[in-house]
């Protein structure tokens, strides 16, 4: 599974790429978006998917 962010919420304040662990975050058009086919929810490498710990914004990040 994956996640998604939420476009319309997304500040694209950039706190969430650098704690990818996969690369699977990117910025596009000011927001930023989540390669579904590299993203594994941290499962297996942290209890909580990273990106989400960090996000100031509360519900950008989602289950795809």
């Amino acid at each position: 599974m994956a996640l998604k962010i939420i476009a319309s919420t997304c500040t694209g304040c950039s706190a969430c790429e650098p704690e990818c662990p996969n690369v699977a975050i990117r910025e596009k058009g000011g927001t930023f978006i989540i390669d579904p086919a590299k993203c594994t929810e941290c499962e297996g490498q942290f209890d909580a998917p990273q990106c989400i710990s960090v996000c100031p914004v509360d519900g950008c990040i989602k289950p795809a």
